[in-house]
């Protein structure tokens, strides 16, 4: 079936301006018909419905984009990952709730709560979270089963883990801004120490065997995807790349 711009808009709930900017932009092109007027065909419906679900978990149009444009791009795959994530956004409320339930109770005295549970629903909205900002990108490179491995390794963190992940990421970032005022060489004593508190932060949520293309492909995200870059580069540019290069050289 073919769509006309204000057919699809009605059918979507998405505006006409809206269709309009993602023709210009390239991100949904429409066909034109005789008279000039865009039209939609069914492959264009499902990729406006595969823009929507990405919409819906928070991604940019321009990551959108990046994604769907992919020479590697199955929507098949996609779909799953969303249903993954919607689930996990559905056991993060679960959790939470849950812990909000059980500490009404504990206020009231009906029951006692330790200290880890008291966080529980924040370590599943966390993950979520990074599902949000990262899954996809970090699905396709490294396969469902070794993210749903991190994040139950995260889940199993104590309070003290994640104090002592902090602790390593802070002092991460202040020894890379140092590195890069200093001009100091990615294959130097400073890039080696560097490296090794990096590995450190990593063991909590990643297996021990992790191979040296995985994680160099890890240190190649930090310069490829600009919320990684901005990360690093917050305060002192040039981090993430030096981190990159640390890694390269020192595994």
């Amino acid at each position: 079936m073919t769509y006309t711009i204000a057919t699809l808009a009605e059918l979507s709930g998405v505006t006409t301006r809206t269709l309009r900017y993602y023709d210009q932009i390239g991100l949904l092109p429409a066909q034109r018909s005789s008279n000039g007027k865009r039209t939609y065909d069914a492959s264009s419906v499902d990729m406006l419905q595969q823009i929507l679900f990405y919409r819906n978990l928070g991604f940019s149009l321009a990551q959108i984009q990046q994604l769907i444009q992919a020479p590697q791009f199955d929507r098949v795959a996609a779909l799953r990952q969303h249903r993954t994530q919607l689930q996990q956004q559905q056991q993060t409320l679960a959790r939470l709730i849950q812990t909000v339930e059980k500490t009404i109770a504990q206020a009231e005295g009906r029951i006692s709560m330790t200290d880890a549970e008291k966080f529980e629903g924040f370590k599943q909205q966390r993950i979520a979270q990074n599902e949000r900002d990262y899954g996809p990108e970090i699905r396709l490179r490294y396969g469902d089963a070794a993210v749903e491995a991190a994040h139950d390794a995260y889940l199993q963190c104590t309070q003290a883990d994640l104090a002592d992940m902090q602790t390593l990421d802070e002092r991460i970032r202040t020894q890379l801004e140092q590195a890069v005022l200093q001009q100091a060489a990615p294959d130097g004593p400073m890039g080696r120490a560097i490296v090794q508190l990096h590995r450190q932060w990593l063991s909590y949520t990643w297996p021990s065997n992790y191979t040296q293309q995985a994680y160099q492909g890890l240190a190649d995200l930090y310069v490829q995807d600009t919320r990684f870059t901005q990360y690093y580069d917050a305060k002192v540019p040039g981090c993430a790349a030096f981190l990159r290069n640390a890694i390269y050289a020192n595994s």
